[in-house]
């Protein structure tokens, strides 16, 4: 007896392989409640890079259109329901400041900022760290809502839209 596979034909069986795989989607990171909004605030950090395979598609480009910033006010992709594009905060630790401009897939839902390094080793270097931060200024929600909504058709765009809707009616 033949495979099942074999009497569809070669073509359609990879055919319907490829639509199988096309309609499989990533699951979301685990959700995390949100921190409570203060002036100074414990997160953890991670670090990313323009040269990582993730965000080669964007060049050196952040969320908002710009250019990542690495002088002296860096970018930091975060949560935008967390920390909105615009928020500047300070590292104690460090005395580096930086501005949310950009947010990514395994940030959403997690109070994580993602801290951005102009090269690999400096990325590497920083690791993952739990440090305090205080808050310079917010940025505005709903100028982050009209930047995401056209995007909704990403699953954790969806969730940082209904987390803004939900915070901040």
């Amino acid at each position: 007896m033949m495979p099942r596979l074999a009497r569809l034909g070669l073509p359609l069986a990879l055919l319907l392989l490829v639509l199988a795989g096309c309609t499989t989607t990533r699951r979301l990171p685990a959700y995390e409640p949100p921190l409570k909004r203060s002036q100074f605030m414990r997160v953890r950090t991670t670090a990313y890079t323009h040269t990582e395979s993730d965000h080669r598609r964007y060049a050196n480009q952040n969320a908002v259109g710009n250019v990542l910033t690495s002088g002296a006010i860096r970018s930091a992709a975060a949560d935008w329901a967390r920390w909105p594009a615009g928020t500047r905060f300070l590292v104690l630790a460090t005395g580096q400041v930086y501005e949310v401009d950009d947010y990514g897939w395994a940030l959403s839902g997690r109070n994580t900022i993602d801290l951005y390094c102009p090269s690999p080793g400096e990325m590497n270097g920083w690791g993952v760290r739990h440090v305090t931060i205080e808050i310079l200024r917010w940025g505005d929600p709903w100028r982050c809502y009209q930047i995401l909504k056209p995007r909704e058709h990403h699953a954790h765009i969806r969730r940082m839209l209904w987390e803004i809707r939900r915070f901040y009616e």
